[in-house]
């Protein structure tokens, strides 16, 4: 199962919103439908009442992230369990066309997304996939990026469990602000 494919659901949904710029760019059907991708049979079943269903369920996986970034693990799994209880999986074995060396189909799991609505649908995937990744690699894995005033949701997958940005971008500019705070520091101390 590609598992990073699955928690990614979570992290794309989380990243919608942006609480502490007050931004939220969840506002319409077409924001929803984006979540999917253009593939999913699900996205074309999205209607209005799935933008106030998924916002609701932004904030409680928001809500995995907070805990495990503050380091308070069993919440998080708490969280994530009543999220499992609420939108249970359909696992399904799939080969689609891709074919091994022998002509055989290479079969793999998938989480079927053939539920009620299109919300339960990608509830159920994001936190499956979240559920995954955080048992195989740790709670300590789910984090909120640390750049002032980003706090958008990331899965650290670097080697040295050392991830603490969404992005390239984020930790740029805080190592840039914070060369710059040092700079200052120094420019202050050597004055007369």
């Amino acid at each position: 199962m590609e598992l990073a494919y699955y928690s990614d659901y979570a992290v794309r949904l989380v990243n919608t919103e942006e609480p502490t710029r007050n931004k939220d760019s969840l506002t319409s059907v077409e924001a929803v439908r984006e979540l999917f991708g253009t593939a999913s049979q699900m996205a074309r079943r999205t209607t209005d009442a799935d933008v106030t269903r998924f916002r609701s369920v932004r904030g409680r996986l928001r809500g995995v992230f907070t805990a495990a970034d503050e380091g308070d693990h069993t919440r998080a799994v708490d969280l994530l369990n009543s999220l499992l209880l609420e939108f249970p999986v359909s696992p399904q074995i799939s080969g689609h066309d891709y074919l091994d060396d022998e002509g055989r189909p290479r079969w793999h799991m998938h989480l079927a997304d053939h539920p009620s609505n299109a919300t339960a649908g990608y509830a159920a995937i994001a936190a499956m996939g979240l559920a995954f990744h955080l048992t195989e690699f740790g709670a300590d894995r789910l984090g909120l990026c640390q750049a002032s005033p980003c706090r958008n949701a990331y899965l650290d997958t670097s080697t040295n469990r050392s991830r603490r940005y969404c992005s390239d971008r984020c930790a740029t500019r805080a190592n840039v602000a914070a060369y710059r705070a040092r700079k200052r520091l120094e420019a202050e101390r050597s004055a007369p």
